[in-house]
């Protein structure tokens, strides 16, 4: 359901528009951390280490693929938002195909260089056998996480957020069940973990199948929607690459901060794969204000309230800052006790190197916090130069610091690598946006009942601190008068 944030209080408004997003990443945050729990407690720290030794090799080649798929749904929310429903169906076909040929790929190749890519990484020889069983699982199912994603794109991108959140959750609790079924009961090891998530993501993708089928008669195909023409893939392909470049920024800093975690041992990777579990809650209550800041500038934009922009994400700076740094106080108090749900007795040393993480992470969330509202507003507005410039430094910063840091003071090094990273982005976030408000300051207040500019809520998976999700204004036709002209030549 579509939703204004041109009127109200701008931060209630950015604070309300921000829970459902909460929501959904709160859920996956959940998943992910029930998941390493039963890992953890069934089959050991070896087990809980082989799996998160995959985390970066899984994200490098589903994050792009993801990343690729969601920018497939932007020309779908353009031809919905001009009101043509024969290019909306023609936009969700041509997504159909290019998924589904990424799937292939992914499918056929994928597994067959799982192994080498691990031994590349200088994955411990001990975790080797685990870790390649559970990438080689992910990939075979990938095709299912990636049509869930893009059919929940596609029904987002016609202004309903709430039943994409509502499959994810069912997808989730099926997920949670079908883990401690398998790796419990069924003893299936880390493979059935991997099985686990493919069966949840498939029974999604036919939940999302049948609620088009019985709810949207808009985007049912026929048989001329298939005819798909060059200039269709190619706009589509323009518009998905740089989303799926995003995911691939992120990832290679992971790949490389996983090879220097591999180097100092199990314990390391046991250790900063548990940290990054608990991290990953307090991440997702700011990663959330980031992406409501970008649909609350890209909304505000087209109804010409720069005054309410302005105020906006001043006020939404000042909540991150806060919100940061009561969650880095409360990751430092708690930490060891949530870090000790995922490992037994006699893991001490994991323990202690995760507390350490957490500490040093929980002292710089404020600096994430700023550098997801100023990223997601400059996003809304439409600006992509300095959010992905930002993208960049992180991954030097993060790389830089992981493997000259890592070698010489071990793994308290690795994880200097994150707040490195995210003070790194916000020195160059913080000017640009100085720049961006001075400009808002000399635009006209103008408030206007409907807009050109179709604001795109990108959802998905995140590792570290910059994320996929973003939401990116896109000029649409209107059929009404001349007066939204000056938007189409920003």
């Amino acid at each position: 359901m579509a939703t204004s944030l041109t009127t109200g209080r701008p931060w209630r408004v950015i604070l309300s528009f921000s829970i459902p997003l909460l929501l959904g990443n709160v859920v996956q945050q959940m998943y992910q951390f029930a998941d390493a729990v039963v890992v953890g407690r069934h089959l050991g720290v070896q087990s809980l280490a082989a799996v998160g030794a995959t985390g970066s090799l899984l994200f490098l080649l589903i994050g792009f693929a993801w990343g690729l798929t969601s920018g497939f749904a932007i020309p779908i929310a353009q031809a919905f938002g001009a009101g043509d429903g024969a290019a909306v169906r023609r936009s969700v076909a041509t997504g159909v195909i290019l998924t589904g040929a990424t799937s292939v790929v992914l499918t056929v190749v994928a597994p067959l260089i799982a192994a080498p890519l691990l031994d590349l990484l200088q994955t411990p020889s001990e975790l080797m056998p685990e870790a390649t069983t559970f990438t080689q699982i992910s990939f075979i199912g990938a095709s299912a996480t990636m049509f869930f994603n893009y059919l929940s794109a596609i029904i987002r991108a016609i202004g309903d957020s709430r039943t994409p959140l509502i499959f994810l959750t069912v997808s989730c609790v099926l997920n949670v069940a079908l883990v401690v079924l398998m790796v419990g009961p069924l003893a299936w090891g880390v493979g059935g973990a991997a099985l686990a998530t493919v069966i949840a993501q498939a029974v999604s993708v036919v939940l999302c199948l049948e609620f088009v089928r019985r709810r949207l008669p808009m985007l049912h195909l026929r048989r001329a929607d298939w005819r798909v023409s060059r200039d269709d893939v190619r706009e589509h392909l323009r518009l998905g690459l740089p989303m799926g470049f995003q995911a691939s920024i992120i990832a290679i800093g992971t790949l490389t901060v996983q090879v220097a975690l591999n180097t100092l041992g199990s314990d390391a990777v046991a250790a900063y794969t548990t940290a990054s579990r608990v991290d990953g809650l307090a991440v997702a209550f700011l990663s959330s204000l980031g992406l409501a800041s970008s649909m609350y500038a890209a909304q505000n934009l087209g109804g010409r309230r720069p005054d309410r922009i302005r105020r906006g994400v001043i006020e939404g700076t000042w909540m991150a800052v806060i919100t940061g740094a009561l969650l880095g106080a409360l990751i430092i108090a708690f930490g060891t006790a949530m870090v000790r749900l995922f490992v037994g007795e006699g893991s001490d040393e994991v323990v202690r190197l995760a507390h350490l993480m957490l500490v040093i992470n929980g002292c710089g969330y404020w600096a994430l916090g700023v550098l997801f509202v100023l990223r997601g507003a400059l996003q809304g507005l439409g600006h992509t130069l300095i959010p992905t410039v930002t993208g960049v430094i992180e991954l030097v910063m993060r790389v830089g610091a992981a493997v000259v840091l890592g070698a010489l003071i071990g793994f308290e090094g690795v994880a200097l690598s994150n707040p490195l990273a995210w003070l790194g982005a916000i020195a160059l976030l913080v000017p640009a946006y100085v720049r961006a408000h001075r400009s808002l300051a000399r635009m006209p207040v103008d408030p206007v009942e409907s807009t050109e500019t179709s604001a795109i809520a990108i959802v998905g998976p995140t590792d570290g601190s910059m994320v996929v999700d973003a939401v990116l204004t896109q000029p649409v036709r209107v059929v009404r008068g001349s007066r939204f002209a000056w938007l189409t030549r920003r």
